[in-house]
């Protein structure tokens, strides 16, 4: 496929690439990125400049090489001047947190609101995201945008949710809304990023990855709903209208008869049948309540049968598992890995590898700091 277009966006393709290109390999020099990227020598240096200016890179010592002529010079991201801001709205509660160009938070806030009015709910996020904003720029950086992970599908582009079924709400133009609502908390002029919550965490996955992240990468997200995102040849895959990775409507057959996944597996599911709140359930997990060992595995069991299901469907090289049930072990992820692993040896077939979300339960939020970057990285 031919790029065209003006000179200001040939420039910046040129500019992301090499971000990217020392994102995976810290330490490439400018003739390291003159060589890789087929740029003259000249032109590198002049971006190279540009992006140390503004930022994006830092300099090291200049290496030893025992050669003849200037030393090279290192060159790697530069996580002091730059910042990120990621939100993961929940019904009830909303996270805030700000991260370099590497993923590391730096600062962080959570806001708790019982309401699910629209506007009200975009005003309390609007200030927690004012306050993470304000807290970088006295720290003398500059805010790159800002991520926001909802609960629902989302047209990426319009930013509008489809149907938030916590919430309530269909239809909503989110990032409108809540554009409108920075500005009366006195922030303007930020790109605003809007994204399903599994969608979000799945580019953290990707974005901060310390080792080059094999694909297709599906990421499960297990709270109390169900989701998921799938990244592949180098993007999320978003659907038509935004809706792909809307697992917890799967079916799966329970008992004889059919329940979606979101039903059998997911932590509101598994308080309704132990008959109490998601926070109680939470609490006997973390106190090893034999209490909750049997629903634990049954849902474990077919959280196994639902990976199953995606890996037939996607074929992914690596699964990975967040939310707050991605921490309950034994009874309920080795159960899963179990099933899914047995289910794999009557097939004959390797399955995939299964890890748990490096970030926890701050995965929505990093990852929508994750979402900002993607944005700016891949201007294609």
């Amino acid at each position: 496929m031919a790029i065209t277009g003006d000179q200001s966006f040939l420039k910046n393709i040129n500019r992301m690439a090499m971000i990217r290109l020392i994102r995976g390999q810290p330490g490439l020099s400018r003739a390291d990125l003159a060589t890789n990227t087929g740029l003259t020598k000249s032109t590198v240096s002049q971006l190279v400049q540009e992006l140390i200016d503004e930022g994006w890179l830092s300099e090291d010592d200049a290496l030893v090489t025992g050669s003849i002529g200037r030393r090279p010079t290192p060159l790697r991201l530069n996580t002091e001047k730059l910042a990120l801001i990621g939100a993961d709205l929940k019904v009830g509660q909303i996270d805030v947190v700000a991260t370099t160009l590497t993923g590391e938070v730096i600062a962080t806030t959570q806001r708790t609101m019982d309401t699910k009015d629209v506007k009200e709910v975009m005003a309390v996020l609007a200030g927690g995201i004012a306050e993470v904003v304000r807290a970088m720029l006295a720290q003398h950086r500059t805010v790159l945008g800002v991520g926001l992970g909802v609960p629902g599908p989302v047209h990426a582009v319009s930013g509008i949710l489809h149907f938030s079924p916590n919430f309530g709400w269909r239809d909503v133009p989110v990032r409108a809304e809540l554009n409108t609502a920075l500005a009366a908390a006195g922030i303007s002029k930020l790109p605003v990023y809007v994204q399903r919550r599994a969608a979000t965490a799945a580019l953290g996955e990707v974005e901060f990855a310390c080792t080059e992240v094999e694909e297709p990468l599906l990421y499960i997200h297990l709270g109390l709903s169900i989701g998921a995102g799938v990244f592949v040849s180098d993007r999320l895959l978003s659907g038509h209208g935004g809706f792909a990775g809307d697992v917890g409507n799967q079916q799966l057959k329970s008992e004889g008869t059919y329940r979606t996944a979101e039903e059998i597996v997911s932590l509101g599911a598994m308080a309704r049948a132990a008959g109490i709140t998601p926070q109680e359930f939470l609490a006997r997990v973390e106190a090893n309540d034999d209490s909750v060992q049997q629903i634990l595995e049954n849902a474990g069991h077919y959280l196994g049968v639902l990976i199953h299901n995606l890996w037939s469907t996607f074929d992914p090289a690596q699964v990975v598992l967040g939310g707050q049930c991605s921490r309950f072990g034994t009874h309920y992820v080795d159960m899963a890995l179990a099933t899914l692993n047995e289910r794999a040896a009557d097939g004959l077939i390797r399955p995939p590898k299964v890890s748990v979300a490096r970030f926890g339960e701050q995965a929505v939020a990093i990852g929508a700091t994750a979402l900002v970057l993607h944005q700016i990285v891949r201007p294609m």
